[in-house]
C-alpha cells in the first residue's frame, strides 16, 4: 500500500500564453533574471537559477493570456502510474504521453474545471555551461547579473467556478493537504493546497464571474522581502504595472507584491517563504470571512477590486479594458458582468480595509 500524501513531489513547471511573447520574455529575462534554454517553434524556455531541471517557464505566444498548462513531479515512476490509475479509476479522462524538451513521459488530463494539468517522473537535471557553473554545489547555476532574479518557480493559483471540486481532487487523486481555506457560510471561495512542506504548491479561487478554468497568478520565489522592495521600485521606474504590494498575506503567512507581465498575466513575486507545514498531521485552518483583512494583507496593503477579485486569464478583455469597465460603479458604471460580479463577491470583500474600491454592500 501507499500513502497518496508521499507521491507529489512539487510543481515543477509551467507555461504561460501571451499575446505578446517577447515583451513576457523580456519581463522574465531582464527584471527576474531568469535564463533562456531553449527557443523552439512560438515557444521559449526559460529556468530560474536555483530551478533543478532545463526549464520551470515556458512562453508560447497565443490570441489569449493565460495558462497552457502546469506540471507536477512525482516522487517516483510507481508514482506517477499509481496518480494516473487513480484518475482513470474515476473516469478522468487522460492520456500519455511524450513530455516536451527536456520532460519524459507524461500523464495530461484537465482539473474539474478545466484546467490543464500534468503528471510527471522523467526528467533532464540542468547542466550549467563552464562559465555559469556555481560555486556553491546546491545551486544549479551561477546568480545572474541582470534584474532582480528569482530564485525558483514557487506555486500556481487557479480560478475556478467550483473550489471545492478542485480542492477534493487535489486531495483525492494527487495525496495534496489543504493547508488553509476560506469560506463563506459553507461555501469554499479559497483552498491552498501543498504536497510537501511548503505552505501551498496549488491554490485555488472562486471565480467572481463564475467562469472555468482560468488563472489567477503563478509566483516565483525571492526567499527575502527585500527584494520585493527593490523590485518594486524597479518595476515602478520600467512602467510595469503593480497590483498591489509589497505586504505579507495571513493566509500563507508569506510576503508579497503582485505585478502584471506585459502579455496580460498577473504574476505574484514572493519574498520570505511564509509557513512552513512541518507538522505531519496538522489540520486545515478555516478563515472565516469575518477575519478576510487579516487573510489578505496583514501590512494594510490594497488588494484591488477591479483586478484581484474580477480578473484572471484568459480574459475576453485586454487588462486595461477590464479595468475600465470593472472600475466603476453606479449609475452609468457597470455593464451587466461587473455587476453580477459584484453580487458575487461576499458582503465582508465589499466591507474589507484590505480591498481597495470594492463595491459596499
Amino acid at each position: 500500500m501507499s500513502d497518496p500524501r508521499f507521491e507529489i513531489s512539487h510543481l515543477a513547471r509551467a507555461e504561460l500564453l501571451s499575446p505578446k511573447p517577447q515583451e513576457t520574455v523580456d519581463f522574465f529575462t531582464k527584471f527576474l533574471g531568469m535564463y533562456i534554454t531553449r527557443t523552439e517553434g512560438q515557444s521559449v524556455y526559460l529556468r530560474a537559477y536555483e530551478d533543478p531541471y532545463q526549464w520551470s517557464l515556458k512562453v508560447t505566444e497565443s490570441a489569449q493570456a493565460g495558462l497552457g498548462h502546469a506540471a507536477l513531479r512525482t516522487t517516483s515512476p510507481e508514482a506517477l502510474e499509481r496518480r494516473a490509475a487513480s484518475l482513470k479509476d474515476a473516469n478522468v479522462d487522460g492520456n500519455w504521453r511524450e513530455s516536451d524538451f527536456g520532460y519524459g513521459k507524461t500523464f495530461a488530463y484537465q482539473s474539474p474545471d478545466g484546467h490543464n494539468l500534468e503528471l510527471l517522473w522523467e526528467v533532464e537535471k540542468y547542466q550549467a555551461p563552464p562559465e555559469l557553473q556555481s560555486k556553491i554545489l546546491t545551486r544549479p547555476s551561477k546568480k545572474p547579473l541582470q534584474g532582480i532574479p528569482v530564485k525558483r518557480i514557487d506555486h500556481l493559483n487557479l480560478l475556478a467556478s467550483d473550489v471545492s471540486a478542485v480542492k477534493n481532487s487535489f486531495e483525492r487523486h494527487l495525496g495534496f493537504r489543504t493547508t488553509e481555506r476560506v469560506v463563506d457560510g459553507d461555501t469554499e471561495i479559497g483552498a491552498w493546497m501543498s504536497s510537501n512542506i511548503l505552505g501551498h504548491e496549488v491554490a485555488c479561487l472562486r471565480d467572481a464571474q463564475g467562469e472555468r478554468g482560468k488563472m489567477h497568478h503563478l509566483a516565483f520565489y525571492y526567499g527575502t522581502g527585500q527584494h520585493n522592495i527593490d523590485a518594486v521600485e524597479m518595476f515602478r521606474d520600467y512602467d510595469i504595472r503593480i497590483e498591489s504590494g509589497p505586504d505579507k498575506h495571513g493566509i500563507t503567512q508569506a510576503q508579497f507584491l503582485y505585478v502584471f507581465e506585459p502579455g496580460g498575466n498577473r504574476i505574484e513575486l514572493f519574498g520570505e517563504v511564509g509557513y512552513l507545514h512541518l507538522d505531519p498531521d496538522g489540520e486545515t485552518k478555516t478563515w472565516q470571512m469575518s477575519d478576510i483583512d487579516t487573510g489578505l494583507a496583514i501590512g494594510g496593503a490594497k488588494l484591488p477590486w477591479e483586478t484581484y477579485f474580477t480578473y484572471g486569464t484568459p480574459s475576453p478583455l485586454s487588462l486595461d479594458q477590464h479595468i475600465e469597465k470593472y472600475a466603476h460603479f453606479g449609475p452609468g458604471g457597470p455593464g451587466p458582468d461587473a455587476a453580477a460580479a459584484a453580487q458575487a463577491a461576499p458582503d465582508e470583500i465589499g466591507q474589507s480595509r484590505a480591498v481597495a474600491g470594492a463595491p459596499v454592500s
